[in-house]
């Protein structure tokens, strides 16, 4: 099953998909997953890892509401699209420098999965009017 054909079904789309957002949906979904394990990951660690965790609980969150927002294609509401996929990026640099600094496996994934989810959603905010 792919997002992207998800959305191009949509009565509203009418085969005008735009990939660049679509793709930008698929990795904050991925992101909000990997983030939200990484956070339960840090939990478990030995070391204080409170300012990860955090950065990857609101990681999560963002992404998660990016994806769902960015979904929906009945109406419009291109001005929330932009402001939630500018967050979504800002929201991923704060948890990919944050990971980076931890030697951890999980941190170094979520890590890549943050600049990954960025750079996809830098794409699609070009995209919108």
């Amino acid at each position: 099953m792919s997002i992207h054909k998800m959305i191009a079904a949509h009565p509203d789309v009418a085969g005008n998909l735009n990939e660049e957002l679509a793709t930008a949906v698929r990795h904050a979904m991925f992101c909000a997953i990997i983030c939200t394990s990484c956070a339960d990951a840090c939990s478990a660690e030995k070391m204080d890892m409170v300012q990860c965790i955090r950065s990857c609980m609101d990681c999560a969150d963002i992404c998660d509401a990016t994806a769902r927002v960015a979904t929906r294609r009945s109406g419009s509401n291109e001005a929330v699209i932009r402001s939630l996929l500018q967050t979504c990026i800002e929201t991923c640099e704060i948890c990919g420098a944050e990971c980076e600094t931890h030697e951890q496996a999980h941190c170094q994934l979520c890590a890549e999965m943050c600049r990954e989810c960025a750079t996809d959603c830098r794409k699609a905010l070009a995209t919108i009017d």
